[in-house]
């Protein structure tokens, strides 16, 4: 299966306003299940929507910032297996998200724009080793 390496923030923005917002979470889910199959074989499971929308509401959005926590993360630890390193990990995320809400919001840009970066070049890789 390949997995999807031209994500952009761009791209993000304009369909999540177009979708009333809808977009944002298939880019979630895209992230989560692209994140699977790359990183398959690393003994974790990254959560899907039914459980980030449950758990974000449940948690008054606490969670989310978990989940992005832990992308973040998973993203960084599995780069050295496609000879990548990132400069950001789930900490990095997290502290844009938090952090950068403070600055008229602009850190769930940044967030995702790291998301994307470091998505498509592990997704890049992966393609590239498997294809």
């Amino acid at each position: 299966m390949r997995v999807e390496e031209n994500r952009n923030l761009l791209t993000v923005i304009l369909l999540t306003i177009v979708t009333c917002g809808l977009y944002n979470y298939y880019f979630l889910y895209s992230i989560a299940r692209d994140m699977n199959v790359v990183c398959e074989g690393d003994g974790k499971q990254t959560g899907g929507m039914v459980q980030f929308i449950l758990l974000s509401f449940i948690t008054c959005g606490i969670y989310s910032w978990i989940w992005y926590y832990g992308i973040g993360n998973r993203m960084a630890e599995n780069a050295p297996r496609y000879g990548l390193t990132f400069s950001e990990n789930g900490t990095t995320i997290l502290m844009w998200l938090v952090l950068g809400s403070c600055c008229c919001g602009i850190g769930i840009f940044v967030a995702i724009h790291i998301l994307c970066k470091n998505m498509n070049a592990l997704a890049h890789a992966y393609n590239s080793s498997r294809f």
